[in-house]
């Protein structure tokens, strides 16, 4: 039977028996008259299957029988006329406006292609939604264009029939096209194997690899190239030697010249001010909110410091401030769904139940990342599904929510290991019920305590990211974490300020805490006391000594009368107020309070208990003060042998205690034996809390000063300097820390023979040199 189909095509279905040859004359097998073959216009093929021979085309058979076959035999006819090359299937999108090149990704993708040898090259580009895979794709396939080559194909790759169409139509303006699609599509495979000519292929939102599985271009003569773009982050898209190239957000410059180049493009400068980089910050350098937002300052006429201010109104949703009307670019989504686009797949292949729970968790926290694990943490896994969820079965929900492009999951960037984009984290937040947030926000805040390390000073990176989660936190759901006290994640991130050294932050956080204890929980609660104490040490760590004593005492006298002496927090209150006192200069008061704190801390929590260890090491301190130096080395090294023996190695309060021993030497004359503790301390100090600590500081004033006591003047001077440098831009430069470091910077100077140097420091100091020399200068 012959089949012919637009003129095109002609179809032999043949049944064959046994093993004979069949050739294009005589007569079939099973009888009728001998057939007149249409060759058509003169380019027909025959293929003859099982035991034939053939002159080309194809052969499709089945069985029928134990020595039968079916055998449909294809003959293509050749264009009408010549292919009229260049030839574009599309179409490709167009550039959008203000498009930036993306110099690095180019070249990215260039030398992905330059280490592809001879082999068809294939570039996965895989991110997010919003980040410009498409545009960067269309870039490309114009470049391509303008490169001469031959043939682009631009191919929409969520479905494979999609694919399987627009194959269909390369092949017939190739000319290599009968009437049937799929056997066209194969076809055209075929022709871009073997052709000579230059070709690109891009496979734009591939969205399962599975159907693509056939489908991908190959290329034997190394004419071609592949390019697909897909949020999916999945194994199966790099495999046949296919090379993924991850896309991200723009840079930081990217994002401003894309706003100043679309606003001024619109003849719209005005609009611009000081605030572009913060804007640009604000929308999280994604190119797809850039593009709606300003298109929306376009249309309204807002400058980007009104346009930020309505972005940031936490009463302003993502529909409103990126409205679907801003899709100047024909995008056709609105952003939301842009964003969360993925989410549906992603629950659809979720088997444990878990994703939207695990990205409603993510979305609270800290965009820029958080602790992998904190997904080991129990209160975590019970918000998942109260005892049965598994770390493992956290860890499998967070690698689905990684595929598909809804968070970054990767342990190998801890302590940041899971991140989440700011504008689909807002998205996700803004979906979830209201009933449910307190739920979730109380299990991610009970799940930061439960991997807080102590003291956290040993882990400062791991400190610094809990910190910032709980920043998020509060940002996000603040009500949520106060009942009938604050939430101890609330304490934890205030003492981890204090404890770092950042005198200026911890102080601002705990004015705000003190204020809200107050106004949520009254003046008598315990957790108002806490944030009292905290706030008026934190007074007296950034200088401020007569307003932290009074402060100090207040709070002392309501812990006495509410709690009782020998209450934890009171004893806490009272070891401050004694500090305080000796920093104030009332050195009788401080030893008093001291020696009667050693006394309470030994009968309460016993003689090696860290609270006793802490008060000794600061009566030590006391009789250093006084001049008592006998009492206070023995004391001192009492202290530092008990702590390295009870505590971790590089404990705080160990280098504490260390520091202090090495102060009391110096101040006995013992100039090598301070040396010497302060050397070793330094390194310690420096690995474990960090060069910008301000006990780094005061561990290196000392140094320096002992190095100019043993004459080696040049080495103490760039200390100083450095420790000045260092103070001035941690501690302020009006802290006492830092002009007691300037002083001894001066004296320096001077003793060194750089009066000029000396009397300029001097001058910036506002401290008379004469006195500080004790002679008046030459």
């Amino acid at each position: 039977m012959f089949t012919q189909c637009d003129g095109e095509r002609y179809v032999l279905r043949q049944v064959c028996r046994g093993g004979r040859g069949f050739g294009v004359a005589g007569t079939d097998d099973i009888g009728g008259p001998r057939p007149r073959w249409p060759w058509g216009r003169g380019d027909g093929r025959v293929s003859v299957g099982a035991g034939g021979v053939g002159a080309g085309g194809s052969i499709e058979g089945s069985a029928l029988g134990e020595n039968s076959q079916v055998a449909n035999i294809h003959f293509h006819q050749a264009p009408a006329t010549a292919v009229a090359w260049p030839v574009e299937i599309g179409p490709v999108p167009a550039r959008a406006s203000a498009f930036q090149p993306r110099r690095e990704l180019r070249e990215r993708v260039e030398g992905a292609r330059a280490d592809g040898g001879t082999v068809v090259l294939t570039q996965v580009l895989s991110g997010g939604g919003g980040v410009g895979k498409t545009q960067l794709a269309a870039a490309c396939a114009c470049d391509a264009v303008a490169e001469g080559y031959d043939l682009v194909v631009w191919a929409a790759a969520t479905e494979a029939q999609q694919v399987i169409t627009q194959y269909a139509q390369a092949a017939a303006r190739v000319g290599v096209a009968g009437c049937d699609p799929e056997a066209d599509a194969r076809l055209f495979l075929e022709w871009l194997a073997t052709t000579s000519h230059r070709w690109l292929v891009v496979l734009d939102d591939v969205t399962d690899p599975a159907v693509l599985t056939s489908w991908w271009p190959a290329s034997r003569t190394g004419s071609g190239w592949v390019l697909a773009t897909t949020r999916l982050k999945d194994a199966r898209m790099t495999g046949g030697g296919r090379t993924r190239i991850d896309i991200d957000v723009y840079t930081p410059d990217e994002a401003r010249t894309f706003v100043e180049a679309r606003l001024t493009g619109e003849g719209m400068e005005h609009l611009l001010d000081e605030q572009v980089a913060e804007l640009a910050s604000a929308l999280g350098h994604l190119p797809l909110a850039l593009s709606h937002a300003t298109a929306y300052m376009i249309n309204e006429e807002l400058t980007c410091t009104a346009y930020l201010a309505l972005f940031t109104d936490q009463r302003t949703s993502l529909e409103e401030a990126l409205p679907e009307s801003a899709d100047t670019e024909g995008y056709g989504r609105q952003i939301t769904t842009t964003l969360l686009l993925s989410l549906e797949a992603a629950q659809a292949a979720d088997t444990t139940g878990f994703a939207t729970t695990a990205l409603r968790l993510v979305a609270l926290l800290d965009p820029s990342g958080h602790p992998h694990a904190l997904w080991s943490a129990p209160p975590l896994l019970d918000c998942l599904a109260p005892d049965e969820a598994s770390p493992a079965q956290a860890h499998k929900t967070l690698r689905l929510l990684h595929r598909y492009a809804l968070i970054t999951c990767d342990t190998r960037a801890e302590p940041r290991a899971v991140r989440i984009h700011a504008l689909t984290a807002r998205a996700v937040r803004e979906a979830i019920p209201e009933a449910r947030l307190p739920e979730l926000a109380t299990a991610a805040a009970d799940a930061l305590v439960n991997i807080w390390p102590y003291p956290d000073q040993l882990r400062p990176d791991l400190a610094a990211t809990l910190r910032a989660n709980t920043d998020a936190l509060v940002d996000h759901a603040y009500d949520c974490l106060w009942g009938s006290g604050c939430h101890p994640v609330l304490r934890y991130t205030g003492d981890s300020l204090r404890k770092a050294g950042l005198v200026a932050p911890a102080l601002t956080y705990w004015q705000r805490m003190a204020a809200d204890c107050e106004r949520l929980l009254g003046h008598e609660h315990l957790d108002t006391l806490v944030a009292r104490n905290a706030l008026a040490s934190c007074h007296a760590e950034a200088g401020r000594i007569e307003e932290a004593v009074g402060r100090l005492e207040r709070v002392a006298d309501d812990c006495e009368r509410l709690l009782g002496a020998e209450h934890p927090d009171a004893l806490a209150v009272r070891n401050n107020l004694a500090t305080a006192y000796g920093k104030a200069g009332r050195i009788a008061e401080a030893i008093g309070l001291h020696r009667r704190l050693v006394a309470d801390c030994e009968q309460q929590f016993g003689d090696m208990h860290p609270h006793t260890l802490t008060v000794r090491n600061n009566l030590a301190a006391a009789y250093r003060d006084i001049g008592h130096l006998a009492a206070a080395i023995g004391l001192q090294e009492r202290v530092v042998a008990d702590s390295e023996r009870l505590l971790v190695d590089g404990h705080p309060d160990t280098l504490d205690a260390r520091g202090n021993l090495a102060d009391c030497y110096l101040r006995a004359g013992y100039v090598k034996e301070a040396t010497r503790q302060l050397e070793w301390l330094i390194a310690d100090i420096g690995r474990l809390l960090g060069d910008g600590h301000p006990g780094t500081l005061s561990v290196r004033d000392n140094l320096a000063r002992c190095y100019w006591l043993e004459g080696r003047e040049d080495e103490a001077i760039r200390l100083l300097e450095r420790v000045v440098a260092d103070g001035e831009r941690l501690l302020g430069e009006r802290h006492p820390a830092t002009s007691a470091f300037g002083y001894n910077l001066a004296v320096a100077y001077w003793k060194g023979g750089r009066q000029k140097e000396a009397v300029r420091l001097s001058r910036a100091l506002g401290v008379d040199l004469d006195r500080m020399l004790g002679r008046r200068p030459q």
